[in-house]
């Protein structure tokens, strides 16, 4: 493992855009890499951005977007998710600048472990981990539960059963069969909130008759009860809650090691991300609370059921039910495969055993699926035996550790970007390069700090800054009772390719 730090003079990883995982006589590090693993590109541009948005689609939009409106107000609730979009497009751009020049898989530990330390590697690697794993738990019940609406007198535990199998098999026939089912999971969301985007703009202009207007509604809803009629304060809890809601784009970075031409693709989905959170969360936003008095946006039900009852679509609790479903399935299928690849990275790069690294004929790492599908299930379990104990602390870690990474993420590119100038490379050298060097990268890195440490000053969320803080302490010294321990304990050096 590198012991390389912040301080330490590394040479620079070489452009690895175009490795393959067939043999090579290379000897560049990417290229090692790829021989090591066996690990398949079979991704293309449509499978990166799809997947991009299917890991921040999910339950948060569709079920508890009311809730937020409810705290912060209509327009609170809209600059909440512009400032947390506009966080994620900073990360996006430094994570850019990394999985174009290193397209690795579990790319941000490799970043972390090359860039920041090795200690602080095997943390953003076990955080990123933990945040997809307690997510699976929580998918398979959701599952579960919404089936019940159509099968109420069937055990929810089948149902969560049979979603388990269906997002096991998708992950283990390919990495080409699980982007393709992402890419049908990932794009019936996005209809349907396009779809719902513009019947509710018919709606708003009186094209379309909405219950209890005679009239065509407009945008007077927004600022009914003033800009912000809870107050400022709400609107700062509800940009922590926004960063949690966005966690997930970074999926790209994960992906990159197995997409196919990575420097056309990755570019192309980060620069798509913004504009696209934005038409689908504030676009949707902005129809719930013009066409829904926002006090009523979070009582009971969906506020997409509401707007679509109140237009007079039928069946619209079941349409909303099948689509939220659907954002189920295309969250665990994410969630696993990004588990997966965290597990077989951490094997790869031998911070736990290497067989986890090992790959089936089809470039599959199944004991890493395994181990991450073991995982899910022991969260899972957790939420049902240990709901109010184990399952709130995994829930609290999980909802920080990805702000955890985005810090990682945009300190590794200043770091990497100042090694690549050092080193007696050109900026134009890059393949994709950061805009705005270093403004954009260093306010990235300090919005997140910011987000991160400013959960203190909410007081729903305080245990679970402190919960965090403690977890990564417990983490550092994890690793280095393991450094300390293999260093007694020296064992005969594993073979490496050459």
């Amino acid at each position: 493992m590198s012991q390389s730090d912040t301080d330490t003079p590394a040479e620079p990883i070489p452009d690895a855009s175009t490795q393959t995982p067939t043999p090579s006589t290379d000897t560049s590090a990417n290229h090692r890499h790829a021989l090591h693993t066996n690990l398949k590109r079979g991704m293309e541009s449509r499978h990166l951005q799809m997947i991009s948005l299917g890991g921040v689609i999910g339950t948060g939009l569709f079920l508890s977007s009311g809730y937020t409106i409810q705290q912060a107000g209509p327009i609170g609730t809209i600059l909440a998710y512009a400032i947390g979009a506009l966080i994620v497009y900073l990360v996006m751009l430094t994570l850019g600048e990394l999985s174009v020049a290193m397209p690795v898989t579990g790319s941000f530990h490799v970043y972390a472990e090359r860039f920041i330390g090795p200690g602080t590697g095997f943390v953003v690697a076990i955080q990123y981990w933990l945040t997809w794993t307690v997510a699976l738990g929580s998918e398979f019940t959701a599952a579960g539960l919404l089936m019940q609406r159509w099968f109420p007198h069937t055990p929810t535990w089948v149902w969560s059963a049979a979603c388990i199998v269906l997002i096991f098999t998708a992950n283990a026939l390919s990495v080409r069969f699980f982007a393709e089912a992402e890419f049908v999971f990932a794009s019936i969301k996005v209809f349907a909130i396009c779809a719902f985007i513009a019947i509710g703009l018919l709606a708003i202009f009186g094209a379309v008759p909405v219950a209890g207007y005679t009239h065509a509604p407009m945008f007077g809803n927004l600022v009914r009860d003033g800009i912000f009629p809870n107050g400022f304060m709400p609107v700062f809890a509800t940009i922590l809650t926004v960063n949690f809601a966005f966690s997930g784009t970074e999926l790209i970075g994960v992906t990159a090691g197995e997409t196919r031409d990575p420097e056309t693709a990755v570019p192309k989905a980060i620069h798509t991300t913004l504009w696209r959170l934005v038409l689908f969360f504030i676009g949707s936003i902005v129809v719930m609370c013009a066409l829904i008095p926002w006090r009523e946006a979070g009582v009971g039900e969906s506020p997409f059921v509401l707007v679509f009852n109140s237009i007079g679509i039928p069946y619209a609790a079941d349409i909303m039910n099948f689509v939220v479903l659907t954002a189920v399935l295309s969250a665990s299928n994410s969630g696993l495969y990004a588990s997966t690849r965290m597990v077989w990275s951490m094997g790869n790069e031998g911070m736990i055993p290497r067989w986890f690294a090992k790959t089936n004929r089809r470039g599959v790492p199944m004991l890493a699926l395994c181990a991450a599908m073991a995982g899910g299930l022991l969260a899972l379990l957790s939420s049902v035996i240990a709901a109010s104990t184990v399952y709130l602390v995994l829930v609290a870690l999980s909802g920080l550790s990805a702000v955890v990474v985005w810090i990682a993420i945009a300190y590794c590119q200043i770091v990497f970007r100042r090694r690549w100038l050092a080193s007696g490379h050109a900026v134009d050298e890059l393949k994709y390069r950061t805009p705005g060097y270093p403004y954009v990268s260093w306010a990235a890195f300090i919005l997140c700090t910011a987000s991160f440490l400013l959960v203190f000053f909410d007081r729903e969320q305080r245990f679970a800054l402190v919960a965090e803080l403690l977890f990564i302490v417990v983490c550092y010294a994890a690793y280095y009772v393991q450094a300390w321990w293999r260093k007694r304990h020296p064992s005969e050096p594993e073979l490496r390719l050459p």
